[in-house]
């Protein structure tokens, strides 16, 4: 049975992932450090993990896999969702998977050792936009269907 992992904490796209979730009638996990409430929609449960770094990835990483959606942005979770084989959807819409993964992380840790280098180096991602938002819908809508179709 398909189920939607949403990395929580921060995340931009809550209402969206249930509005997919209500119209195709697919279970929601929400997992985070705590903070967030209930809702009161029957397919949105909340999972709080321990405090502490990486809890919620570990728990997220561990329960999905194949037939599965997970929504993140953290890249080193994603990768190793799609190693589960996990369909893996960033907020801004972009799908993850085995063919772009790695290039990535690799980008990611590249910008990590710049920043480090240099730390008047001004990077920083653009802002969330409603194209991002709209994105997302699409993407999550279609990432969805595809994992309950068993692709």
């Amino acid at each position: 049975m398909t189920t939607i992992y949403v990395d929580a904490d921060a995340c931009p796209v809550k209402d969206e992932v249930e509005r997919v979730a209500s119209r195709l009638d697919v279970p929601v996990v929400l997992v985070c450090n705590g903070g967030l409430r209930p809702s009161s929609n029957r397919l949105i449960s909340l999972k709080v993990v321990a405090e502490g770094p990486d809890e919620a990835d570990k728990w997220i990483a561990e329960q999905c896999g194949p037939g599965d959606v997970v929504v993140t942005a953290d890249l080193p979770l994603a990768d190793r969702c799609v190693k589960a084989g996990a369909h893996v959807l960033q907020h801004d819409g972009q799908i993850l998977d085995t063919a772009n993964i790695g290039g990535r992380l690799a980008t990611r840790d590249l910008m990590q050792d710049i920043r480090a280098a240099d730390p008047f180096h001004q990077g920083g991602g653009r802002s969330f936009s409603k194209a991002d938002r709209s994105r997302f819908l699409q993407s999550l809508d279609r990432l969805t269907r595809r994992a309950l179709n068993g692709a």
